[in-house]
């Protein structure tokens, strides 16, 4: 082989995108990558104009990289939101509320068929009896310009990051028109905004009024900044290598795989090992997306606050995927009425998703269980007017976690996951305002009536409610008994919020020693209300604390069930197989175990099991421990830091699998 042939062979294999082997931060081609973009990058890093059309078109490649001929799609967004910015803010008032509807109507729909296209599809055949096929309108364009049939043109690929970049597009036109940023000048400036590579393809959710002061700062990277910086991207591998691809390959994958092959401490172990996985995965990509975004001098926002450390429903949207948070805060709940009141949209919105919801169950009880529970909502209205505010909030809370759950794709699974969300947000506003008394009596009578069904009507799901609502009904009692001997000790329960008021901070710093913790206030955008001082002991307050994690984190992880049986499948597939997914794994969980097993069990999935509690562990660490050792990496000196990460690159290469497992959320 020639010299000239090598050189050919190299080129074509660069400049050619590879669908079964995309570009992942994983890969050691990612890192030669971005060690070439990065002395690209020292060269003309002083130089704002030029560095951020470079990166720019860094950013292009790598998402072709990644995704092929999707790049055109998203030049056609970038290029489009451009535009659109500028013709909105030199248009009258009048014309600037039709460019916002247009853009919206453009970016969302491009969104919605590449989405929702079989959602939508099915749910039409079904309703009228018709039998339209879904087609690839891309993959025709680009066979009628090439004159091949190369492209697909029976099913509808999904562009990875679509949901990341069209959020971000949008943001930008409402906070165009809300007179929040003006439209950027430079073309480019613009592009890179939208494309920036780290973030690009699984976020977080950058906004501009966050991201466009950073385009045209002075590079700086002082000596702990760039120790932080490498910090995130090798806690970024860790999670997801020795974490998340661990947990998946040895355990959860296969039994989502087939519930019914394994026993039910198999499927239940498999459920919280993904809990910790889906997190691992997910905040291990923003960990590495910010440590590289930062070696360029570029800081994006917090996504991650340690969610398993949420003490309610409503607290872990405060700490979980928190950019995603915001953005449906700040572009649909408050729009909606938010926790002041409720529009036509808020009701139009929930009824259709209830009837979409319904219609694609094929029950008729699911059918008579929503009407049943919208006919006693509204009576409940009506007879007490008081209650009307709170209803319409509650409207709103569910709206934004039922779109939440559509957002991750067009499932029915996703729907039911988003429901249970808000449903558990909407239970912990109501429990927070009864008495002790109150909660023991309805969490009792709760568990009362779940034996009862487990007897009457036996199924693996009153069984699996049942042992729930008896765990949750211990703890309740012993609160009850501790507040009755210890009247002075009883913590005010009745909080709006449920968090402590920490400050809310919407950059990502503090100063340059730490990340500060920022807040996503969702669904309130009301301040915390701080609770009254409590008089617990230490050791008393701590156990009330750590059950009410515990809690959250069951809760969270039950509803994990429907997330992960609703992701990684064929859209046209999606409904009837994530459904039958969850169905057997609730089966297998709620039905009798057999006890003699469990020895066996825990020694055949003891690596597996250790590393869950390990990760579990380090999760519960205190946030000034993490912050202090964070510190420490950082100020370690330059032969000290580059061993360490030899060290540790060794000890995270050990965990590869033979194929390396894309991120969860490249399919959202």
């Amino acid at each position: 082989m020639t010299l000239a042939d090598i050189i050919r062979d190299f080129l074509g294999a660069l400049f050619s995108f590879d669908s079964a082997h995309p570009l992942l931060f994983t890969q050691f081609y990612f890192w030669a990558f971005f060690a070439l973009v990065f002395a690209g990058f020292s060269l003309i890093h002083s130089k704002p104009l030029l560095r951020n059309a470079y990166l720019f078109f860094v950013s292009l490649f790598f998402y072709y990289k990644t995704s092929g001929v999707f790049l055109l799609l998203l030049l056609f967004i970038v290029t489009y939101n451009y535009f659109a910015a500028r013709a909105l803010r030199s248009a009258r008032p009048a014309w600037q509320t039709f460019w916002v509807a247009l853009s919206v109507v453009v970016d969302l729909g491009i969104l919605a068929y590449f989405k929702y296209a079989y959602f939508i599809a099915d749910f039409v055949n079904d309703l009228f009896g018709l039998s339209i096929q879904v087609r690839d309108v891309l993959g025709e364009l680009m066979n009628g310009l090439t004159g091949t049939t190369a492209f697909r043109v029976d099913a509808i690929i999904l562009p990875v990051g679509i949901s990341f970049f069209t959020f971000q597009a949008v943001s930008y036109i409402v906070d165009v028109k809300r007179g929040k940023i003006e439209p950027l000048r430079n073309f480019l400036d613009f592009g890179f905004f939208l494309t920036f590579f780290p973030q690009l393809v699984a976020g977080p959710i950058v906004r501009a009024p966050e991201f466009f002061p950073q385009l045209h700062k002075p590079y700086n990277l002082s000596r702990r900044w760039f120790g932080i910086a490498v910090f995130w991207i090798l806690n970024g591998l860790v999670k997801k290598l020795v974490l998340a691809d661990y947990l998946a390959v040895n355990l959860s994958d296969r039994v989502f795989g087939n519930p019914l092959l394994y026993t039910g401490f198999e499927n239940l172990a498999a459920l919280f090992c993904y809990s910790l996985q889906v997190y691992a995965d997910f905040s291990g990509y923003t960990d590495i997306a910010t440590g590289v975004a930062m070696l360029m001098g570029f800081y994006l926002p917090q996504n991650f606050n340690s969610p398993y450390k949420a003490e309610n429903a409503q607290q872990f949207w405060r700490r979980w995927h928190m950019t995603l948070s915001r953005w449906l805060r700040d572009y649909l709940y408050i729009p909606l009425g938010g926790n002041r009141n409720a529009t036509w949209g808020s009701y139009i919105i929930i009824f259709a998703i209830a009837v979409i919801g319904s219609f694609l169950s094929g029950s008729w009880w699911v059918a008579f269980a929503v009407a049943l529970v919208t006919v006693s909502v509204l009576l409940y209205g009506w007879l007490k007017p008081d209650s009307r505010k709170m209803l319409r909030t509650h409207v709103n809370s569910m709206d934004t976690m039922l779109l939440g759950g559509l957002w991750h794709g067009a499932s029915w699974n996703f729907m039911i996951w988003g429901g249970l969300n808000g449903i558990g947000q909407i239970v912990y506003k109501v429990w927070t305002k009864w008495s002790r008394p109150v909660q023991a009596a309805f969490i009792c009578a709760l568990c009362a009536l779940m034996f009862g069904l487990s007897r009457w009507t036996p199924a693996p799901v009153w069984n699996l409610f049942f042992v729930w609502t008896l765990v949750l009904s211990i703890g309740t009692l012993v609160r009850l008994v501790y507040g009755f001997l210890h009247p002075s000790g009883v913590r005010n329960d009745k909080i709006v919020s449920g968090v402590r008021n920490d400050k809310i901070v919407s950059g990502v710093r503090n100063d340059k020693n730490a990340v500060i913790d920022a807040s996503s206030v969702i669904p309130s955008e009301a301040p915390s209300v701080i609770p009254s001082e409590a008089k617990e002991s230490p050791a008393v307050k701590w156990i009330s604390n750590a059950w009410a994690v515990f809690q959250t984190f069951v809760f969270i992880t039950f509803t994990r069930l429907f997330f992960r049986s609703g992701s990684n499948l064929d859209p046209a597939l999606a409904n009837e197989e994530a459904w039958t997914t969850a169905k057997n794994m609730v089966t297998q969980i709620g039905s009798a175990w057999n006890l003699s097993l469990i020895p066996a069990l825990l020694r055949q999935h003891a690596p597996v099991l250790v590393v869950f509690a390990v990760g579990m562990l380090i999760h519960w660490i205190p946030e000034t421990m993490k912050r202090r050792y964070r510190i420490r990496f950082a100020s370690l000196p330059l032969f000290l830091m580059v061993l360490a990460v030899f060290l540790v690159v060794v000890f995270v290469y050990q965990f590869i699998t033979a194929d390396l497992q894309s991120f969860i959320y490249f399919q959202f």
